[in-house]
C-alpha cells in the first residue's frame, strides 16, 4: 500500500527530553572506535574549549531514530516498517552534544516521493535542548521497497 501523501510537512510534538549522560557518551565512542579523550575526560574536553565530555559526531542517530518512532509507527502513514530500509542519514551540527544536555527532537516530514516501486520518505529531526537552543540537524531517508502503486512510480 502507498503512503499517505498528506503526510508531507506534518511536523510531530517535540519528543520527550532525552538526558545525555557521560556514560552513554563513552559507550558511544567505544562502540564507534572512538579514542579521543574529549568524548571520556572531563578535563580533556574542558581543555579543548568545552563544558564537559562531547560526543562523537553521530551520536545524534541515538537520539534522532528513537524520535523518528513516532512516524514510523503512525498508523496513518501506512508504513509496514518490515519493508524498510535506511537510505540515508545526514547530520549538520550546530554545536557539540554535551554529557548534561537535555534534548528534545521535533520530527518534521520533509518529502514523501514514489520512484521504481518504492517509497522514500525524507524525515528531518530537530535536536534542540529543552530551552530551545538547537543542537543537530538529522536527516534520514527510508525507503520502504515495494509499497509505491504503479500509478505513483
Amino acid at each position: 500500500m502507498a503512503l499517505d501523501q498528506s503526510f508531507i510537512g506534518r511536523t510531530y510534538p517535540p519528543s520527550p527530553p532525552y538526558e545525555v549522560s557521560r556514560e552513554k557518551i563513552r559507550e558511544f565512542a567505544d562502540a564507534v572506535g572512538e579514542s579521543s579523550p574529549i568524548h571520556r575526560d572531563p578535563e580533556a574536553a574542558k581543555a579543548a574549549g568545552h563544558v564537559d565530555v562531547i560526543a562523537p559526531p553521530t551520536f545524534a542517530i541515538l537520539i534522532s531514530m528513537k524520535a523518528n518512532e513516532v512516524l514510523v509507527m503512525d498508523p496513518e502513514l501506512g508504513l509496514d516498517y518490515t519493508r524498510v530500509v535506511h537510505g540515508d542519514q545526514t547530520f549538520v551540527h550546530h554545536r557539540p552534544i554535551v554529557a548534561g544536555d537535555r534534548l528534545v527532537v521535533t520530527t518534521h516530514v520533509d518529502a514523501i516521493n514514489s520512484r521504481m516501486g518504492n517509497d522514500i520518505v525524507s524525515v528531518r529531526a530537530e535536536l534542540a535542548t529543552e530551552s530551545g537552543e538547537r543542537v543537530t540537524t538529522a536527516r534520514s531517508t527510508l525507503v520502504a521497497r515495494g509499497t509505491a502503486t504503479e500509478e505513483q512510480a
